[in-house]
C-alpha cells in the first residue's frame, strides 16, 4: 500500500466515522465508574484526554469534575465539533483543544508533572498499551491517576479466527496481564472494570446504521465499509471472547519502596507492629498468622522501606478468611513506625499488599479499621454486600473491597483464622 492509499483510507475511515456520538466502545456511565475510582479530587482537577475524538469523556469530565480538560486529537474535525460541544453546553473555558500525536507529546503543552488525570478511553491501543504507560507517566502530577481503557481477552482459549483478526489491530491480552503490566511498570491499580456489552452497542449501533446508508463510491469508501462490516461481524459472532477493560492507575511513591516480606525481615516486622500500637497484641498476631498455613499465603505480607536499601518503615499483610465458605482476604494489621506515620508509606504499603492480592487472583478484600482512612483505596461498608463480623463493631468500620467485579460477591458472616481469637 502505498502513503497516498493509507491517507485515501484513512479519510474515509473518518469521515464514516464522522458525527457518531463515539468512536470506542464506552457510555457515560462507564466514564462516571472510572472517575469514582479514581479517589478525591482537587476542586477543579487538571485532566488530559488523549485521542478524544469529539470528546464525550472530555464533556462530561469538565460538566461533573470542574476539570479544566486539555483534549488531544489529530483529527482536527474531532476537535472542532468538540470545541462546539463545549461551547453550547457552557464549557468554553474549560475545554481546551489541541491537535496532536499521542505519542509525540513534547513543548509547552504537555510539561512534566501538569496533570492531575490522563484520560484514554479506547485510544491507547494506537501507540500500545505498555508504550502508554512508559510515556504517559511523566505528565501525571503527584496523587495523579492514569485512567486507560484497552480491549482484552474474555477467554482463556480464543478461537484461532478471531485471535487472527484482532492481531491485525493490537497485542491483546487478558485482564489480570495488563494490570501485572502496570504493577510491573510502577503503578498501583486502583480499580480495573471490564465494560458491559451496553457500552459497545453504544458505538455499534449508531456506526451499523452509517454503514447502512453510506455510499461506497468516494475513494477509500469501499474499504473503510467493508473493514467495518467485518469487525462488526467479529462482535456478533465471537463477542463473548473479548472485551473493553478500564484501568485506574496510579504511580508507586518513590520515597517508599515496597517488595514481599522476607524471612529476613521477621525481627524488623515484630519490630514495626510493636512501635506502632499501644500493645503487643498485632506484633503477636503476626507471629500466629505466620505459623498458621491455613491462613498465611505467600506473597500477601508486604514491607515498605525508608528507601530502596533503607529499614522497614510499613507493614501490611492479608491472610485468609472466608465470608460463609467463600475464601476472602482480611487486611489484618497494617502498621507504620511513628517517625513515618502520615507521610506516605501506610498508603504505599497497602496498595501493594493489594496489588498483589489482585494479580494473584483474589476478589474481596475485608478490614475492619477507620472509616476516615480505608475508603482512600476503595473500601465500602461490608453491609452494602451482606457481609457482617461474628461480633459487634460500628456498621462503618467493617469495609470491604472488591477486586474482581466479575465474581459474585458473597454473603454472610465473617470468619476469621483462628489467630484472631473471634
Amino acid at each position: 500500500m502505498t502513503d497516498n492509499d493509507h491517507a485515501v483510507r484513512t479519510e474515509a475511515f473518518f469521515s464514516l466515522h464522522h458525527g457518531l456520538p463515539r468512536q470506542s466502545p464506552g457510555s457515560d456511565a462507564t466514564t462516571r465508574r472510572l472517575l469514582g475510582l479514581t479517589g478525591p479530587l482537587p476542586r477543579r482537577p487538571r485532566v488530559l484526554d488523549l485521542g478524544c475524538g469529539p470528546g464525550r469523556a472530555a464533556l462530561l469530565l469538565a460538566a461533573e469534575a470542574g476539570a479544566e480538560v486539555t483534549a488531544v486529537d489529530l483529527h482536527q474535525p474531532f476537535l472542532d465539533e468538540l470545541r462546539e460541544a463545549a461551547g453550547a453546553r457552557g464549557l468554553g473555558d474549560r475545554v481546551r483543544t489541541v491537535r496532536a500525536d499521542m505519542a509525540e507529546l513534547s513543548g509547552p503543552d504537555f510539561p512534566d508533572g501538569s496533570f492531575d488525570l490522563v484520560w484514554a478511553e479506547g485510544s491507547a491501543y494506537l501507540i500500545g498499551f505498555d508504550t502508554a504507560l512508559r510515556d504517559w507517566k511523566r505528565l501525571l502530577a503527584p496523587g495523579g491517576s492514569l485512567v486507560v481503557s484497552e480491549c482484552v481477552w474474555t477467554t482463556d482459549a480464543p478461537t484461532p479466527e478471531t485471535r487472527a483478526f484482532w492481531e491485525q489491530e493490537t497485542s491483546m491480552r487478558p485482564v489480570a496481564d495488563n494490570a501485572a503490566a502496570a504493577v510491573a511498570a510502577g503503578y498501583h491499580v486502583l480499580g480495573s472494570l471490564v465494560q458491559p456489552d451496553s457500552d459497545w452497542d453504544e458505538y455499534y449501533v449508531p456506526l451499523a446504521e452509517r454503514v447502512e446508508a453510506a455510499e461506497a463510491s468516494a475513494p477509500g469508501m469501499a474499504w473503510a465499509l467493508a473493514a467495518t462490516r467485518e469487525e462488526l461481524a467479529m462482535r456478533r459472532d465471537h463477542g463473548a471472547e473479548y472485551g473493553y477493560a478500564g484501568y485506574v492507575l496510579r504511580p508507586a511513591d518513590p520515597r517508599w519502596p515496597t517488595r514481599p516480606e522476607t524471612a529476613a525481615d521477621t525481627a524488623a516486622v515484630h519490630a514495626v507492629n510493636a512501635a506502632a500500637f499501644p500493645t503487643p497484641d498485632e506484633a503477636a498476631l503476626v507471629d500466629a498468622l505466620r505459623a498458621d498455613p491455613a491462613a498465611w499465603l505467600p506473597g500477601l505480607a508486604r514491607v515498605a522501606t525508608d528507601g530502596p536499601d533503607g529499614d522497614v518503615a510499613a507493614y501490611a499483610l492479608l491472610t485468609r478468611c472466608r465470608v460463609g465458605d467463600v475464601p476472602a482476604l482480611a487486611l489484618a494489621p497494617v502498621a507504620t513506625v511513628p517517625e513515618h506515620q502520615r507521610r506516605g508509606a501506610g498508603q504505599a504499603v497497602v496498595r501493594a499488599a493489594l496489588d498483589a492480592a489482585r494479580l494473584g487472583g483474589e476478589s474481596l478484600v475485608l478490614v475492619l479499621g477507620h472509616p476516615e482512612y480505608y475508603p482512600r483505596f476503595g473500601f465500602v461498608p461490608a453491609s452494602r454486600y451482606g457481609i457482617r463480623p461474628g461480633f459487634d463493631v460500628p456498621d462503618e468500620a467493617m469495609m470491604a473491597l472488591v477486586l474482581d467485579e466479575s465474581v459474585p460477591v458473597p454473603q454472610g458472616t465473617i470468619r476469621y483464622p483462628a489467630a484472631f481469637g473471634v
